[in-house]
């Protein structure tokens, strides 16, 4: 393809006029293409230049090499020079030849616009038949031969990374910019723009434009602009990154990490490692260490990201490897280089992954780092023994530093240790102990959710935790691995955890749970085991025997383990009256009194609730064997409850509330609320039976006791007694007696008996059928006529009937109170 040339100067008067005008042009170039080159091809001199240079000066003036952009996607490769006086005689004329590039086109042989610098097919004169000849062909001048732009590099090595930089994003983005290069002589203008097409991209190259100079730079519309120093001055405008090769060289940092790798390769005298690294920075970088080109961290760390998803020649990755050890790490190389490693260990020679898994080890146990898995073969003899010279001090003080989570940094750098044969054993017992408190000392937030496991249980305590194994903190995987491996660490980890276990064994059950310990690993360690094999649910006596079996330890051996099994199944909650009887009894007391769960069991029959019916049994067996280990205000509890249970029996003897109240006020310490309100509610349904002696009702109303008559009121509106009093009449005459008797003795008791009779006794004898109420009249008789009488008077309707009511207590204001069940009115002063 022929590629069309213009020429143009200031000429004698012809066809076209005279003065500056395209003297020579080929064939079918049309006037719209010439009138938008002349925009790019005229000339100003520098103004510091001669104003009437001779023949020599005029070597020295600057020579305007253009690469420009036309409007219909063409380009225009243009050379414009100083020639001195025209044809007038005038000074400041210059020629100008240049060479049209159609959209797509490129220079003979696919050449750079830039090589075609100086080359000798360019003409400083029009030629003689004005008709330019044809180019096949640009021979590239001297100037831009590899030594010399090396020789050149070198001399600009400070202004080079700043350069790429801008020229990055130029290059990448029409919107960013220009490059403006200020320089004594177009030439070095022109070795700079060869310089950014050598790092370029082949096709961003061929695409970039350029001046080598221009007296005004804020005119030229090119990428790169040459300029001179007495050329125009460029005001701070983002649009311009001017780089100033004649003043002071930069000394800030580029962050651009590849215009740092390009300016170091550049440096290092190796252009030809952009011609086979292809494009982007990961293989730029790569293709420099493997050279032996020195680069910053940030390069390395891109090098070992690209090379790890690479599959590459093992002499290049030998270098590589070589290439990243030279030099110590920081930021995010370490992590590169451990990825590179991940990807290359175990699947090419150790001798070529070595240097690397002994580069990334060392980094991170010196930097602290992420400790790096390393396999036994890993490295070689040489690099063994030298990193456990090296590594032993800071190995021993990670392993020791309390300071790290336990189960992190100090096991990672334990396997190290093993690995490099670094010997640690002194530091396991601390390290183990660090281990167990940081395995049971999990947030309470962080445990799995308790469930009710039981509804039996201390009212004083909270509800009973059951463990489903919850999402450790702890990173027990590196743990596990680390108890497999060690004995030592084993031995010295369940000992402290079976320490913690004894002092709390639900805390650590629930730390334990689903952690997977090999308890089974090493015999012993009793509490340990326990808290590991702790399962909710179930039979709960079953499960405190399976304990007792897990174990392995008989409590008569070793007593401490009766307590964790016991705190074990019943955590949070107290055993019922028949789990606590059948603790005791197969067990025995010196077992209990040894292992400290005594107070247990005493505390499970006095915290007992009320409908637990095995509770005074278990008073009973107390008492029976504890008797002289028994606390002074835990003796009369468990004679009340003991006495609840005789209630109604034949060892219930006589004065039952004097003894109730003896030994309640035989204590210095308040008896449980539990026990008094199972004596209570025992004794007043005692009170209610038909066969209670009048001197034990007398006792009752002449003590006035809050307690016992508001158990007495409760007992009295329940349904039994409702119930009761509907069908046997007799039992109506009864209550009728008993709650009319001993008015006066005392005012609680007045209130409480008006109250049973108006409220309780009177709607029920209002709603029985007459025959009924000539039994009652019956049993009454029986009795004696004035009770007969009194029961009249009190049932006769009318105004005599309401005095006797009044007289009786009927009518007087009673504050209203919860219904009870059986109640047919609101229990008086709320039944209690």
């Amino acid at each position: 393809m022929t590629l069309a040339q213009l020429h143009y100067t200031s000429a004698p008067p012809g066809p076209d006029g005279s003065g500056f005008r395209f003297t020579a042009v080929s064939a079918g170039v049309p006037q719209g293409l010439l009138r938008e080159a002349e925009q790019f091809i005229g000339y100003e001199p520098p103004r510091d230049c001669p104003a009437r240079p001779d023949a020599e000066q005029l070597k020295s003036f600057p020579k305007a090499f253009s690469f420009s952009e036309l409007s219909d996607g063409g380009r225009l490769l243009s050379r414009s020079v100083y020639t001195g006086a025209d044809y007038t005689g005038r000074w400041g004329n210059f020629h100008a030849h240049a060479l049209h590039l159609p959209p797509g086109a490129r220079l003979p042989d696919g050449a750079l616009p830039i090589t075609a610098w100086e080359s000798p097919r360019w003409a400083d004169t029009t030629p003689a038949d004005g008709r330019p000849g044809s180019v096949d062909r640009f021979e590239p001048s001297g100037l831009l031969r590899r030594e010399g732009l090396v020789a050149f590099a070198a001399s600009r090595a400070a202004w080079l990374a700043p350069f790429f930089a801008d020229l990055r994003a130029v290059a990448q983005d029409p919107g960013a910019g220009q490059i403006v290069l200020v320089e004594h002589d177009s030439a070095d203008v022109a070795q700079w723009i060869a310089l950014a097409c050598t790092v370029l991209p082949r096709e961003q190259a061929h695409r970039l434009t350029f001046t080598t100079y221009t007296r005004r730079p804020q005119q030229a519309r090119q990428q790169i602009v040459g300029a001179v120093p007495s050329s125009e001055r460029i005001v701070q405008d983002h649009r311009y990154r001017v780089h100033d090769c004649t003043g002071r060289p930069p000394s800030e940092p580029v962050a651009d990490t590849w215009a740092e790798v390009c300016a170091r390769i550049w440096t290092a005298g190796r252009p030809d490692l952009f011609r086979d690294s292809g494009d982007g920075l990961g293989p730029l970088a790569v293709a420099a260490l493997a050279a032996g080109v020195g680069l910053r961290s940030d390069a390395r760390a891109a090098a070992a990201r690209w090379a790890a998803g690479q599959v590459l020649p093992e002499a290049t990755l030998s270098a590589l490897v070589a290439g990243l050890c030279q030099v110590g790490a920081d930021d995010d190389e370490p992590a590169a280089l451990a990825t590179l490693l991940e990807r290359l260990d175990g699947q090419v020679p150790t001798a070529v992954s070595a240097p690397l898994a002994a580069q990334v080890l060392a980094s991170a146990v010196l930097g602290g780092g992420p400790v790096p898995a390393l396999r036994p073969g890993s490295l070689t003899p040489q690099a063994h023994a030298e990193l456990a010279r090296r590594l032993a001090p800071a190995l021993r003080s990670g392993i020791a530093d309390a300071g790290q989570p336990s189960d992190g940094r100090p096991l990672a750098l334990l396997r190290i240790a093993d690995l490099l044969d670094v010997d640690c054993q002194d530091l396991l017992p601390e390290l183990a102990g660090r281990l167990a408190r940081a395995l049971v000392d999990v947030a309470p937030d962080e445990r799995s959710a308790v469930t009710e496991e039981h509804p039996v249980g201390h009212p004083a305590r909270r509800a009973p935790e059951t463990v489903e194994a919850p999402p450790p903190r702890f990173e027990t995987a590196a743990l596990l691995d680390a108890v497999r491996e060690h004995p030592a660490l084993r031995i010295a980890l369940f000992g402290s955890l079976d320490a913690l276990a004894a002092a709390d064994p639900p805390g650590a059950a629930r730390a334990l749970a689903g952690s997977g310990l090999p308890v089974g690993l090493q015999t012993g360690f009793p509490h340990l085991r326990m808290c590991v094999a702790a399962e909710p649910g179930g039979d709960r006596l079953a499960r405190f025997h399976g304990m007792l079996r897990t174990a392995g330890v008989s409590p008569h051996a070793d007593t401490a383990v009766l307590r964790t099994a016991l705190h074990l199944v019943w955590a949070g909650v107290l055993p019922t009256g028949q789990e606590a009887s059948l603790l005791l009894n197969e067990l025995g007391s010196d077992l209990h009194q040894a292992a400290g769960t005594r107070d247990v069991l005493i505390e499970a029959a006095l915290a007992a609730p009320p409908d637990d019916p095995d509770v005074p049994d278990l008073a009973v067996d107390l008492l029976r064997s504890f008797s002289t280990e028994l606390r002074p205000a835990e003796r009369p509890a468990l004679l009340l409850l003991e006495f609840a249970g005789l209630l109604g029996t034949s060892g219930e003897g006589e004065n039952w509330v004097a003894h109730v109240l003896t030994l309640r006020d035989g204590t210095t310490e308040p008896v449980p609320d539990t026990v008094m309100q199972r004596v209570c509610d025992a004794l007043a349904e005692r009170l209610l039976d038909t066969s209670t002696p009048e001197s034990e009702l007398y006792a009752l109303a002449r003590s006035g006791e809050p307690r016992l008559l508001a158990a007495y009121e409760r007992a009295a509106r329940s349904s039994r007694v409702g119930d009761r009093l509907r069908v046997v009449p007799s039992y109506v005459a009864a209550c009728y007696c008993a709650w009319s008797a001993y008015s006066g003795t005392h005012p609680a008791w007045d209130e409480t008996s008006s109250a049973l009779l108006t409220k309780v006794l009177r709607p029920i004898v209002k709603a029985l059928p007459a025959e009924d109420v000539a039994a009652v009249e019956a049993a009454l008789g029986r009795a004696g006529r004035g009770k007969l009488d009194a029961f009249r008077g009190w049932n006769r309707p009318g105004a005599l009937g309401r005095l006797a009511g009044r007289l009786s207590g009927r009518g007087k204001r009673v504050e209203p109170g919860t219904a009870w069940p059986g109640d047919l009115e609101p229990p008086y002063r709320g039944g209690r």
